[in-house]
């Protein structure tokens, strides 16, 4: 008796990952409640969210998750505070361990066609393989999908992938780091799955027919090598790489390592990428620990590019290369010392819906 015919995955039904410049329906960002996640710094963490939402709001709905009627009525005073309005803020009362929307929020996908179609990729979050507290913000993709009456479309085995630890031009390429989705010692997300397997899910799920494999992550990078803190896409053949000029900084061996892997890398249909190179910011500490303060950690919203600055020399110049690569949409520097505090910066904290 022959096998039973198996079903086409949505990768081969069309399905993908759309690219972050590709225009949004909406951005969803989680109201930031947890003052673990910056001891001693969280009083000024609210306002730098209300100065996120001012710039994305003008050019799309922003989709603010809180977890109680008090939070939503504490965010929409601050958002007032900072002129922005209701008329492009939904609120969901969803509840969430943490406000790292980029690793825990729905990834977005679709399929083009005279009738196009959009799901949710359904992947688990499990704190980063580090922290016990994620149990509600795993549940956040099941609940937009109920709201937004999505589809989700998940892998028959759970797969552990967080938002931040890839990125995508859209036409079938992919970016990712050996030290997130391979380590099988520190932070092991998925047990048992080799490279072979997880290209298998990324090809599947979210359309990605060529993976580059980048090395290790940046130094205080508490996710283990998430790739939007070093290496990112700016178009479908450009990409940016941060790349560090001191022998003796902690990221100059991974960086240079990873500049040398690039240079034989090539794109879905045989190409070279075209390879700019963003500069590091000083070092920068809190409390003796090194921070992952990083400009790769940028957002492409509708209404401009917003990228995190430190108060650094590097600052202008990061600014400036951005906006040579950007000329359909602004290059806007948002304050991130304090918001580094928590580990990450503006594009951890936001998931882009496309449109």
């Amino acid at each position: 008796m022959p096998p039973a015919a198996q079903s086409p995955t949505p990768g081969a039904l069309g399905f993908r990952m759309p690219a972050e410049w590709e225009p949004h329906a909406a951005t969803w960002i989680g109201w930031p409640h947890n003052a673990a996640d910056w001891p001693g710094k969280f009083p000024p963490i609210p306002w730098v969210y209300a100065e996120i939402v001012r710039r994305l709001a003008p050019g799309e709905r922003v989709r603010v998750l809180v977890d109680s009627p008090a939070r939503q009525a504490a965010a929409r005073r601050v958002l007032e505070k900072v002129g922005v309005g209701g008329e492009r803020i939904d609120f969901f009362r969803f509840p969430t361990n943490r406000g790292w929307t980029r690793d825990f929020g729905p990834i977005f996908v679709k399929r083009p066609g005279p009738r196009p179609e959009t799901a949710i990729a359904r992947f688990h979050f499990n704190g980063w393989a580090k922290y016990r507290d994620w149990k509600k913000d795993d549940r956040i993709p099941d609940l937009v999908a109920k709201q937004l009456r999505l589809p989700r479309i998940e892998p028959t085995r759970p797969v552990i992938l967080e938002g931040g630890s890839i990125d995508v031009n859209g036409v079938g390429t992919l970016l990712t780091t050996e030290e997130c989705l391979l380590d099988t010692k520190t932070q092991v997300r998925n047990p048992g799955l080799a490279r072979a397997d997880l290209e298998g899910v990324l090809r599947d799920y979210l359309g990605a027919t060529n993976v580059l494999w980048l090395g290790r992550g940046i130094a205080g990078d508490d996710t283990h090598g998430h790739v939007d803190d070093l290496c990112r896409f700016v178009s479908r053949r450009t990409i940016v790489l941060c790349r560090e000029t001191d022998p003796k900084d902690a990221n100059y061996r991974a960086l240079e390592e990873n500049r040398e892997r690039l240079e034989g890398m090539r794109l879905e249909d045989g190409s070279k990428p075209e390879v700019a190179f963003l500069p590091m910011p000083e070092p920068l500490c809190f409390e003796g620990r090194r921070l992952p303060a990083s400009y790769a950690n940028f957002y492409i919203a509708n209404a401009g590019v917003l990228v995190p600055t430190f108060n650094d020399p590097h600052d202008r110049a990061a600014l400036g290369l951005l906006a040579e690569l950007f000329r359909d949409r602004p290059v806007i520097g948002i304050h991130a010392v304090d918001l580094v505090w928590g580990l990450g910066t503006i594009h951890c904290l936001t998931q882009q819906e496309p449109e």
